[in-house]
């Protein structure tokens, strides 16, 4: 089932996503929320009716660094021994057609195609071999990143947290088991044009080893997401320009470049 969150006549629901042809999608809107028992309502609305919105609203988005190792070294990176975690905040989080404000502090942006976890339930240290288990679904993400900031303060909290630097979307696909998650092609384009091109199973740690990584340390709750890493092929966004992250199986995410007012 594809999950959208979305907004119209300044209502907010949720909404399982039907049909193949995009200018055929429908939404019918569920009763309840994703995370606990729910039903669909049976009132459909047309998607090209609505807004999208972050298919979440997370109390947290934990993103794993430097997980492709072509990635790492193509900023003259080491590959990691374990896992790499920063966080985005809430705050950076917007949805499939929401604007990228390109951060006043910076004259290096940068994009960077990634799979996204959504977690359905609370948890902590969770066993690799139930780490299915507290998974809801699958998103695509873009974690834009200020990479001249990033290079001069060395931590990240400003150049990957700024508002609007956590695009996501355009909704949850819960019906990838976790074999398919980790085998999928990850690509971006900006205008049209291929910059990223990859899959997840070139990700240095999987799904499993970065669930247990980071739910050792602390309780993830249900809508947290993860970020999984980036293939090679980083590289600068601009003002007007348009990126379009897409993933094998999920759906494309695609958000325009803006100056931020």
């Amino acid at each position: 089932m594809r999950i959208a969150r979305f907004s119209i006549d300044g209502n907010v629901a949720f909404g399982a996503v039907e049909g193949d042809r995009p200018d055929e999608l429908v939404l019918d809107i569920i009763k309840g929320i994703p995370f606990a028992d729910f039903e669909l309502s049976g009132t459909k609305v047309p998607l090209n009716k609505v807004r999208l919105l972050p298919p979440v609203l997370p109390n947290k988005v934990v993103a794993f660094g430097r997980n492709y190792a072509d990635h790492a070294r193509e900023l003259g990176n080491e590959v990691p021994d374990a896992p790499f975690a920063f966080f985005k905040p809430s705050t950076s989080v917007i949805g499939h057609g929401g604007e990228i404000a390109y951060p006043s502090f910076s004259e290096d942006l940068h994009h960077e195609a990634e799979l996204a976890v959504v977690i359905g339930r609370m948890c902590r240290e969770v066993p690799r071999e139930r780490v299915k288990d507290v998974i809801l679904g699958y998103t695509c993400a873009n974690d834009l990143t200020a990479r001249d900031v990033q290079r001069r303060e060395k931590q990240w909290a400003r150049a990957k947290g700024f508002d609007t630097a956590c695009p996501l979307g355009p909704w949850v696909e819960t019906d990838l088991d976790l074999a398919a998650a980790n085998d999928l092609t990850v690509q971006l384009t900006v205008n049209g044009q291929q910059r990223q091109l990859g899959r997840t199973s070139e990700m240095i740690h999987p799904i499993e080893d970065l669930i247990v990584n980071i739910s050792e340390a602390m309780t993830l709750l249900p809508g947290d997401v993860v970020l999984t890493g980036t293939p090679a092929g980083v590289g600068p966004l601009h003002v007007g320009d348009e990126v379009a992250v897409t993933i094998e199986g999920i759906g494309t995410l695609t958000n325009k470049v803006v100056k931020r007012g």
